[in-house]
Formats: C-alpha cells, structure tokens, sequence
C-alpha cells in the first residue's frame, strides 16, 4: 500500500514538473510575441520584420505573420513593400537552415534536441521530415512553406536529407512569397475587416490549398 502511495505521489510530481514546464514555455513565448508586436508601433516595424522572417526560417519561434499583418493594417500602401521583404527575409533564412543542415547539424544536433525541442526542433520530427523527404522530395518544402508546419525543421532537414539545393530554393521562395503576399494584400485590401477571418481560418485554408495543389500534380503525373 506504501509503494503504491509512493507510485502515486511520484507520476503526481512528475505530472506537475511536466505542467509547470508547458505553462512556463507559454507564458515565455506570450512574452515575445508580444514584444514583437510592439514593433508594428514604432519605426524599427520593417526591421524587425525582416529580421524575424529570417530568423523564424532556421530557429526563431514566432512566425513573421505576427508583425506583417499590424504592419500593412498600419500602413496599407506600403503592403507590397512588407510582403517582398518578408519573403526575400525567409528564403535567406531558409538558405541558412538548409546550409546548417548540411554542414553543422551532425555536431549540434543533440544539443538542439535538448534545447529547442520546444519550438519544434525534435528528433521525432527530423526523423518524420527525413522520411516525407524520401517519398517527395522539395514538395515537403513547398507544404512547410506554405502551411502551418514548422518552415525551421523543413529548411534544416532539407540540408541533412541532401535534397536538390535548386528544388529547395525554387519552392521555398514560391511557397514563402505566396503565403506572405496573400497575408499583407488582404490586409491592405479589407484591413480590419478581414483580419479575424485571416487570424481565424488561413492556417487552414493555407493546408487546405496546399494538399489540393499538391494533389492535383500528383494526379497529372498518374494519368501521364
């Protein structure tokens, strides 16, 4: 009876120190994309921008959307300006992830397991990434590109998996462009009153075009 009270108090703790761990992580990363909003206030906003879209491709946690969309609400003109800079941004910093990938990932690898698993860097998705890879190829870049999935294990693994740099760089900037011009033109266009619905629905929207895009081309190369 004694050890199955202790059985109990220990997966009680363990439970406990595992909640702790996700509150903390939440409430850090409430913290920065917070901080990164307050950018879309000041000068520093385009910057900042395309500093986060390059960072937010090979490490960073929050997606460059965050600030892209207050930016072009605060400034609809300029809503080309912002997504070109964002794109451009992105696929350097895909160039970067990828470059890691093949040159650095086999020595810091375990030491990005441990640290930066919590925004998506684990091994369980390196792994997924490396066998979605060996069935398509820059496709896996494009969806990554264009949809929710972490753009970060995408540019990376892409490196490791020793994909067509051509390939990758071809999709990466279509995907990245195409997600980020669609972003600012419809805040510029509707503003505020389209921004709950691109808030709400595009992530799915976004995974929803990709899967009929890539669907469609992959019925065009069975029926030829």
């Amino acid at each position: 009876m004694a050890n199955d009270e202790a059985i109990i108090d220990k997966t009680s703790n363990e439970q406990s120190v595992t909640n702790n761990k996700a509150v903390t992580w939440w409430h850090w990363h409430r913290r920065l994309y917070d901080w990164i909003i307050h950018f879309a206030d000041t000068k520093h906003g385009p910057t900042v921008l395309f500093c986060l879209s390059f960072a937010e491709s090979s490490f960073f946690p929050v997606p460059p959307d965050v600030l892209l969309a207050p930016l072009t609400l605060g400034a609809p003109k300029k809503w080309l300006r912002f997504a070109l800079a964002c794109s451009i941004a992105s696929v350097l910093g895909g160039i970067l992830g990828y470059c890691i990938g093949i040159f650095l990932w086999s020595m810091i690898s375990q030491w990005v397991y441990l640290h930066l698993g919590s925004i998506g860097l684990t091994e369980a998705n390196f792994t997924k990434f490396q066998g979605w890879y060996e069935k398509y190829d820059f496709w896996i870049v494009f969806t990554c590109g264009f949809t929710p999935l972490p753009y970060k294990v995408c540019t990376i693994s892409a490196g490791v998996a020793r994909i067509s740099f051509a390939g990758f760089l071809i999709a990466s900037t279509v995907s990245r462009s195409a997600r980020f011009f669609i972003v600012a033109g419809l805040m510029g266009w509707k503003g505020e009153k389209i921004r709950p619905l691109v808030e709400k629905y595009f992530n799915l929207l976004s995974l929803a075009f990709a899967v009929l895009l890539i669907g469609g081309f992959l019925v065009i190369k069975w029926l030829h």
